[in-house]
């Protein structure tokens, strides 16, 4: 048992080891030129010597990235209460947000600089524009999956609408919820580095960008690396707290 336990929890350290590994071969087996597909040692190369400009691009996509991620909460969150509690509101509501999420992020940045400029603004938006529609769409699940006699005896025991939506609908929604963090946090990273590539004057996606029209792949792959980075290790965060919130919903794992 604790074999396994150790085999699990160092798998995915294996599996990257041997895919970089991989990834080294094949490159320098075929003798591919590095503005092409550069290796991981060329990629981490290019770590050492361009570090200051590639961390400070870094901090600037994250801090845009939760500002946007952030609005996205807030928004998701009452948007996804609103549906979720409402029959009315989730058959008006549900179609025409089905459809916003449907247009490709790319074909609004264009409209979001021609309204804010160049700069943080089209960061910043769209990040909340990619990333709100998950945490909508979990929160309104979670209410809307309310079981019916569940609801029917809490009524019979005096809980009104609004408690059995607050009491219980919104504490049986939280699993929905870390799920569409994980998922939107990813995703806001997505629009964040997509708005600094196309309107940005800084960032992880702005300096991708600059070096790819010079071909020094190594260092646009660097940037990539470092945005795979920070949307993995907030992933990993948001894990952890809904294993340490949720354990309740989580009962079939609590022996592994």
């Amino acid at each position: 048992m604790k074999l396994t336990r150790n085999m699990e929890r160092w798998s995915p350290v294996i599996v990257l080891l041997a895919a970089l590994v991989l990834w080294q071969v094949i490159v320098t087996g075929f003798g591919i030129a590095e503005y092409i597909f550069p290796s991981p040692w060329q990629i981490a190369q290019q770590f050492v010597e361009f570090k200051a400009p590639l961390f400070e691009a870094a901090w600037k996509t994250f801090w845009v990235t939760m500002l946007g991620f952030g609005i996205s909460i807030v928004v998701g969150v009452m948007l996804g209460f609103l549906i979720g509690s409402s029959r009315l509101a989730y058959t008006a509501l549900y179609p025409l947000m089905v459809g916003f999420n449907a247009v490709p992020k790319a074909a609004i940045v264009p409209i979001l600089v021609v309204w804010f400029g160049i700069g943080l603004g089209p960061g910043i938006l769209t990040a909340f524009l990619i990333s709100f529609f998950p945490i909508t769409v979990n929160i309104a699940t979670g209410l809307a999956t309310l079981e019916p006699e569940l609801e029917d005896v809490l009524r019979v025991l005096g809980a009104r609408r609004w408690d059995v939506l607050i009491k219980v609908g919104l504490p049986r929604s939280l699993p929905y919820f870390y799920a569409s963090l994980k998922v939107a946090i990813t995703l806001a990273f997505v629009g964040t580095v997509l708005a600094e590539m196309t309107a940005g004057d800084s960032g992880i996606g702005y300096l991708m960008q600059s070096a790819s029209s010079q071909q020094r792949m190594p260092l646009a792959f660097a940037g990539l690396v470092l945005i795979s980075a920070m949307a993995m290790a907030m992933y990993e965060l948001f894990s952890y707290i809904e294993k340490h919130t949720t354990g309740w919903a989580h009962r079939g794992s609590q022996g592994h």
